[in-house]
Formats: structure tokens, C-alpha cells, sequence
């Protein structure tokens, strides 16, 4: 049986596993969710879905500097107390999950920010290619899926490849976190700085600016 993007999506909600394992339960499994979510359990993958509810208001503010200075970033990662945020299993996720964001330049923490009108422009980007390329139109709405799951992974952090195992997404290096740790741990939010980003850009709308106003 097909492994669909929907299927690994729905099992993901329902047990707060990655992406990974959940594809990888729905292959052992023959696409059987239920019996997929039992696998997920014996794997002791399913454990975070137990604690996604509780609230994660501690935690740390960590940063990270690539030698040079030519990255930085700052990101929140949450968790339920004190204790477990002063524990070195915690920071060490943090400081991972911080040099993800500098090596992969994720836009967002999860799919779920992205904003519906980039969504719908990526959207008829890919609609677009797909029917330049000659492809049936019976076919686009399924490849316009796939590729948006592949701008997901790229994208969004936690469903990025994690940049110490890429065989896991970063979403299983936190529940995996929480499986361990025993409390809810949440990515909140994370900025990113590149030396000159967007510098040039700038440089040129001026120019263009004044340009303008000297015809």
C-alpha cells in the first residue's frame, strides 16, 4: 500500500512522533494507522504525544555564533520546569536545535506559520511548473503535494533533517528529548542573523530609488 503524505501527517498529530518514524510505522504497519500508532508505542516514540498538552512556560533563551561572526542566532525552546531547563540533557538540545537554525536556515517552526498567502503563491508556483513540464491535469493537485512537503522540510525546523543524523527529522530529536526527560519540551520561536543578509538587495532599491528621480 501507497504511503501518502496525509497518512503520515494524520499519524504524526495523533502520536507527536516525527516524520520519519511515522512513514516508517506506516511501512511496517501496511498503512494500518492503528496499528501503527501501537508500533510507535512499543518503540516508545508515542511518549511525547502523552505530554504535548502540558504546558511548557520554563525553559531557556539560548544563542549560537558561528566562528567568524558570521552567523548568530537566538532561539526559545520550552519546557515545564526549571529543574529539567538547568539540566545538561535540556541545554544540550537547545544548543543543537540552535546550530540547526544556523546551518539550515529555517523560515519557521512548524508548518503551521506559514503564512496562507506564501502558502497559496508556493502553491500555484509548483501548480505552474508541473503544467509547464506537461504533466496531466489529473495528476498536478498530487504533485503540487509533494513538492509542498518538500518546501516543508525545508522550511520549517522542525521538520527539517536533523543536522547530526539526517536519517531523523528535528521533531523526533525533541520527542525523543521528552521521551527521556519525561516533560513536555516546545520550540517557541528563533531568530537568525546573517552577516550582510539582505544588504544587497537594499543597496539596489536605492539605486533604483534614485535612479528614478533623476529622470
Amino acid at each position: 500500500m501507497a504511503i501518502t503524505a496525509q497518512m503520515v501527517k494524520e499519524l504524526r498529530e495523533r502520536t507527536g512522533a516525527g516524520m520519519m518514524d511515522c512513514k516508517k510505522a506506516l511501512t511496517e504497519t501496511g498503512g494500518d494507522i492503528e496499528k501503527a500508532i501501537e508500533y510507535l508505542r512499543e518503540k516508545g516514540l508515542a511518549a511525547a504525544a502523552k505530554k504535548a498538552g502540558r504546558i511548557a512556560a520554563e525553559g531557556l533563551v539560548d544563542s549560537y555564533i558561528h566562528p567568524g561572526g558570521r552567523v548568530g542566532v537566538l532561539v526559545e525552546v520550552n519546557c515545564e520546569t526549571d529543574f529539567v531547563a538547568k539540566t545538561e540533557d535540556f541545554q544540550n538540545l537547545v544548543k543543537d536545535i540552535a546550530m540547526q537554525i544556523a546551518a539550515a536556515k529555517p523560515e519557521y517552526v512548524r508548518r503551521e506559520e506559514i503564512p496562507a498567502d506564501v502558502l497559496e503563491k508556493e502553491k500555484a508556483i509548483y501548480r505552474a511548473q508541473a503544467l509547464e513540464e506537461g504533466k496531466p491535469e489529473k495528476i498536478v493537485d498530487r504533485i503540487v503535494e509533494g513538492r509542498l512537503e518538500k518546501y516543508y522540510k525545508e522550511v520549517c525546523l522542525l521538520e527539517q533533517p536533523f543536522i547530526k543524523d539526517p536519517d531523523k527529522d528535528v521533531q523526533t530529536i525533541v520527542n525523543e528529548a521528552i521521551a527521556k526527560i519525561g516533560e513536555n519540551i516546545s520550540v517557541r520561536r528563533f531568530a537568525r542573523f546573517e552577516r550582510g543578509e539582505g544588504l544587497e538587495k537594499r543597496q539596489n532599491d536605492l539605486a533604483a530609488e534614485v535612479a528614478a528621480q533623476l529622470k
